[in-house]
């Protein structure tokens, strides 16, 4: 999946207040890439992975998302593209907490229509792909910080996703589990998938093949580790 972005400007209005959280950014992530997006506290980061994952819509610019725009999708196209696409990793897991780590996990199939018995199949291959095929039946408050983040990540590879978007997927976690969850990503990307890591922790962004920094709305400088450029 190739994720193009063409002077893509964001505007909230707060009363009479109009701010601009993206003012312009242009970009491309290529398939199978590995991009982390740096910046500070009110930098325009989380806007852009909104965007990118279909959570928010642009003001003004372009997104192609395998070459299609976006804008040209109506409500019902982009949440099949959210569900079945794009696999999302939060800083907060977003963890149900009466649920067992398995059914946490297929709710992305729920939503899909998916038969039950294959989202349990799938689920379990999910867990076991993230090393927590021994912890199935927890539930979020019998797993540690670490472990529930790789529930998260095992909800996220559910639906067989072309593009990972993690937003500040290490921000509660101690540096072992950072360690391990970065580690998974890799896993991951080594295995093809697109991933588009958002962080404010230089450490977290040297995990990626490139890193694009971003302030006051803009790009303001791109770290290249790997293949492919902005």
């Amino acid at each position: 999946m190739v994720v193009e972005l063409e002077d893509v400007r964001k505007t909230y209005q707060t009363g009479a207040v109009e701010v601009q959280a993206l003012a312009g950014v242009s970009l491309r992530v290529l398939q199978g890439e590995y991009v982390a997006v740096m910046g500070p506290s009110g930098s325009g980061k989380s806007t852009l992975m909104n965007i990118l994952g279909c959570l928010d819509t642009l003001s003004t610019g372009r997104y192609l998302l395998d070459g299609i725009d976006v804008a040209d999708l109506d409500e019902e196209r982009l949440a099949a593209v959210r569900n079945r696409r794009i696999g999302f990793v939060f800083q907060q897991f977003n963890l149900l907490p009466s649920l067992p780590a398995w059914r946490n996990v297929e709710l992305p199939l729920c939503y899909a229509g998916t038969p039950p018995a294959e989202r349990k199949q799938r689920a379990l291959r999910a867990l076991e792909r993230v090393g927590l095929s021994d912890r199935v039946m927890h539930r979020p408050g019998e797993l540690s910080g670490g472990q529930q983040q790789r529930v998260a990540v095992a909800r996220a590879l559910v639906t067989d996703p072309a593009l990972i978007l993690a937003d500040e997927p290490t921000g509660n976690l101690d540096s072992r589990s950072t360690t391990d969850v970065l580690a998974l990503l890799d896993e991951l990307h080594e295995a093809g998938r697109t991933i588009v890591l958002i962080t404010h922790e230089a450490e977290v962004a040297e995990a990626a093949e490139r890193t694009i920094h971003v302030r006051d709305g803009l790009v303001s400088q791109v770290l290249d580790r790997g293949v492919g450029a902005a």
